[in-house]
């Protein structure tokens, strides 16, 4: 009896002392991660995989797959989005493993610079080619397992896409990332009845090598216009790591009802590229809706728009502490 009762005593001061498990809502889940190689992608991937997730991380370069490897919970698969036989044999990956798809994360992307006037069509096209055919290509794809399990779809968007672009001189990735707030409206019409959820997020500026890979496209003329026209590009170590992108991504892939746009801003947004940002953003969505309304004959007067307002916020989620 006592070796019994020592025995049990054991047994549970092993269990009492475990580490926390992830949750079984999660740890059996898989998600597929595009251009995880280093910034946001690589972000999102790591928290997912803290989370319990089982992630597909995709990357092009052997030494980039190596190292998401060797991160627990993932899987490194070669992926280019622009290439419909890559995107076919993660396809083919991701179905012999037999664990289904519970998320796509289309995060891949480019930047290009140049006015239409001034933009090679080569750089306009591979913009294209990444931002918005990539995720098209990948939706269409995978979108058989993601309806299998009523899964989601989290397309990786951009302030960029839903103001006036912060300028002119990125005029191909502004009208990328104006698709993709098209393609995720169009995808909720279009997936909601057969149980998958859609979701966009809207990352400020956050440490990342899309400005590196678009200087070493750019021809030595390009490189001189931009640095006329920008100045010195700004250090990347200037900007924080994308937490708070990777959090909004997992609340998108698990809350019951995920909102349609999550806005993912640094806590600490002090540089001139996130300060405020939010608070542009609202303005300019008040003066986009000002100008669609004014001079009609369907005009609605002040009082029918703040009821409008009023209205639209009964549901509205409060405020967070952060």
């Amino acid at each position: 009896m006592r070796i019994f009762l020592n025995t049990m005593c054991a047994l549970l001061a092993a269990l009492l002392c475990a580490p926390a498990l992830p949750s079984e809502q999660t740890v059996s889940k898989a998600v597929l991660v595009t251009g995880a190689s280093s910034g946001i992608g690589r972000k999102i991937t790591e928290h997912l995989a803290t989370e319990g997730y089982f992630v597909y991380a995709t990357a092009r370069k052997a030494e980039d797959l190596k190292a998401l490897g060797a991160i627990k919970n993932v899987h490194p698969v070669r992926l280019d989005v622009t290439q419909p036989a890559d995107i076919a044999a993660a396809v083919e990956t991701v179905t012999r493993a037999g664990r289904g798809l519970h998320g796509l994360v289309n995060n891949a992307g480019v930047a290009t610079f140049g006015t239409i006037a001034t933009m090679r069509m080569e750089e306009f096209d591979l913009t294209m080619k990444v931002n918005v055919y990539g995720p098209v290509m990948m939706i269409k794809a995978f979108a058989p397992l993601i309806i299998a399990g009523k899964g989601r779809i989290v397309n990786i968007g951009s302030p960029s896409g839903i103001t006036d672009g912060g300028g002119p001189d990125i005029a191909a990735y502004v009208m990328s990332k104006h698709a993709i707030e098209g393609l995720t409206d169009s995808l909720v019409l279009q997936l909601a009845p057969l149980g998958v959820q859609v979701s966009a997020v809207e990352p400020g500026a956050y440490r990342s090598e899309i400005d590196k890979n678009m200087l070493e496209r750019l021809t030595e003329a390009e490189k001189a216009n931009m640095l006329k026209v920008w100045g010195p590009p700004p250090d990347p170590m200037m900007f924080p790591e994308a937490d708070e992108v990777a959090v909004a991504v997992a609340q998108a892939l698990s809350e019951p009802n995920p909102k349609r746009r999550y806005l993912a801003i640094p806590r600490d947004a002090r540089d001139r590229f996130n300060n405020r940002l939010p608070e542009r953003i609202a303005r300019y969505q008040m003066k986009q809706l000002v100008q669609w309304n004014e001079g009609h004959a369907y005009t609605f007067d002040r009082e029918a728009l703040i009821k409008m307002l009023d209205d639209a916020l009964v549901n509205a989620r409060p405020r967070t502490s952060e």
